[in-house]
């Protein structure tokens, strides 16, 4: 039986903020959206002091950090918005997984976004956090990407029922383009594991068997940032009539149920491609098994074919004197031909029997 052993970490404390992500080169920038169904208005590179003349507590306002390696960045922004020390840590410790609370009158939620690192085997990772507090939403990303892009076109094109919606609906939308994330890499993965599935048919690479069980690691990898982001939607779907989640209009819920369905989805299409996985693995040892076979009977095939002939060869390299066909004219062609026709007469019966 396996045993599970404890892994050491670093020990971060709630009072003392540390990013620990890898994206360390990425500066810190802040945007701001402020919108309704008539108006909306975009700010970039602001500082946190400016946010008192361009936030409007009367509209949906979505302020979004790229770049977390700023940390008097990110206190300047708990300190604004009263957020408790230990969310700002869960937000810069990218070793959390995916949680979501409520404390006072603040949601908070965090998220892993994974994409395929371009034509490796490999998965990149990003987290993502979210904080609703006054009607306000604020995303943190460790870096510039374009997982948002169509989210922010549609809100300055006024598509859709985004403008008409408060913050926990702009939170759903985030969260759905962030989980279309996950679908892509499930899907560069079925289409590695095809690949391999292919090559195993065709090649007895060893290297074939490492990229296996690294595409069987990557699988675990996303059930594993899957799991706990299922859990939390599940709690909001569990207690959404117990009013628990404040931030959260009675409204939306019904959203964030059918992303607790996409998670269900997600998980059982990871089941299902890590079987073909399991099948690819056993394909490839059968493959090997069959041809390890076929090379041992075509060496006992050989060996049998030459035990007669090792024989007679031995027996007339005795050195004994009265050996009747010593002397014999013809000898030598007599016994090659009958060794000929013995080689030929098994051949003949390996094949009848169908033994190769």
């Amino acid at each position: 039986m396996r045993k599970i052993k404890y892994k050491k970490g670093r020990k971060l404390q709630p009072y003392n903020l540390e990013y620990t992500g890898v994206h360390q080169s990425h500066e810190s920038e802040m945007q701001l959206f402020v919108f309704d169904n008539f108006d909306l208005t975009e700010y970039e590179d602001f500082k946190v002091s400016d946010l008192d003349k361009y936030i409007n507590i009367q509209k949906t306002n979505w302020l979004n950090i790229h770049g977390l390696n700023n940390i008097e960045l990110i206190k300047s922004i708990g300190n604004y918005f009263n957020i408790d020390n230990f969310m700002l840590a869960d937000i810069l410790n990218t070793t959390k997984r995916t949680k979501l609370e409520e404390l006072s009158d603040t949601l908070f939620f965090n998220i892993k976004s994974l994409l395929p690192a371009g034509d490796s085997d490999n998965i990149s990772v990003e987290q993502i956090s979210f904080l609703i507090k006054d009607g306000i939403l604020i995303s943190f990303q460790e870096k510039r990407s374009d997982f948002f892009l169509h989210i922010r076109e549609r809100i300055r094109t006024n598509s859709g029922i985004v403008r008409t919606k408060k913050a926990d609906y702009l939170l759903y939308i985030l969260l759905d383009a962030i989980m279309q994330n996950f679908y892509i890499t499930i899907e560069n993965e079925e289409d590695k594991v095809e690949e391999l599935i292919n090559l195993s048919k065709n090649s007895a690479d060893p290297k074939i068997l490492e990229r296996i069980e690294k595409h069987r690691d990557n699988f675990n990898f996303l059930k594993r940032s899957i799991i706990p982001l299922r859990d939390s939607l599940y709690d909001i779907k569990s207690i959404k009539d117990d009013n628990v989640f404040n931030s959260i209009e009675t409204d939306n819920f019904s959203f964030f149920i059918r992303l607790h369905q996409k998670s269900l989805e997600l998980l059982e299409q990871i089941e299902s491609d890590m079987g073909s996985l399991e099948s690819a693995s056993n394909f490839f040892f059968s493959a090997q098994t069959h041809k390890m076979n076929e090379i041992m009977k075509t060496l006992t095939i050989v060996s049998a074919i030459f035990i007669p002939l090792t024989f007679i060869v031995g027996v007339y390299g005795m050195n004994f004197e009265n050996l009747p066909e010593l002397k014999y004219q013809y000898g030598y062609h007599t016994v090659m031909g009958i060794m000929f026709l013995i080689v030929i007469g098994m051949i003949i019966y390996f094949k009848k029997r169908r033994w190769f």
